[in-house]
């Protein structure tokens, strides 16, 4: 859990209670609880995760008002939601927090976070080139840890040879798709 200034808090409630009355939705204590809990978490969590430690934290909540309030929560920017490979889509704050991307392991499914400024110039050439307005990006770099201690380390001989199974599989629909 993180501790965020009360100012922090204060301003994304106001900003959040701004959006539902321009929208004419009500302003719920438990849309504001899961506002609250996304802005004290400091990683990536999943509608479920989030569902779960509502109740443990003895907020009354469904599972239908978490996943609804998301999507408010998406739409006025103060939340993004990010899609790691097959997994369950995952959230994080949004509002002031600094631009990043993301390294994910295929074996254990740990979650990196980086920022190099280089993207970010290469993010103003391409917009500037393209003559387009950038909202937001997203990096997302797959690949296997090598950290001694990654828990689902493959052998390298098991890697190899699950590295080249999906290589044939991507191979075999890209040729399938060609002869369509």
């Amino acid at each position: 859990m993180s501790t965020l200034p009360q100012q922090k808090i204060d301003e994304v409630r106001s900003i959040f209670q701004a959006f539902l009355k321009k929208r004419n939705k009500r302003q719920t204590p438990e849309r504001f609880a899961v506002l609250e809990e996304i802005y004290q978490t400091e990683d990536h969590i999943d509608a479920d995760e989030l569902y779960v430690r509502l109740k443990q934290d003895g907020t009354e909540v469904s599972r239908a008002t978490v996943y609804n309030t998301l999507e408010l929560l998406l739409e006025c920017d103060l939340v993004v939601r990010h899609q790691f490979g097959k997994n369950q889509a995952k959230y994080e704050r949004a509002y002031s927090y600094w631009q990043h991307d993301h390294l994910i392991c295929m074996d254990c499914n740990e979650l990196f976070e980086f920022c190099d400024p280089r993207l970010q110039s290469i993010q103003e050439m391409v917009a500037d080139i393209y003559e387009f307005e950038i909202k937001h990006h997203s990096l997302n770099m797959y690949g296997h840890c090598i950290r001694e201690n990654c828990p689902n380390r493959a052998e390298d001989s098991d890697r190899d040879e699950a590295d080249s199974a999906d290589k044939t599989t991507a191979k075999k629909a890209a040729t399938n798709e060609a002869e369509s």
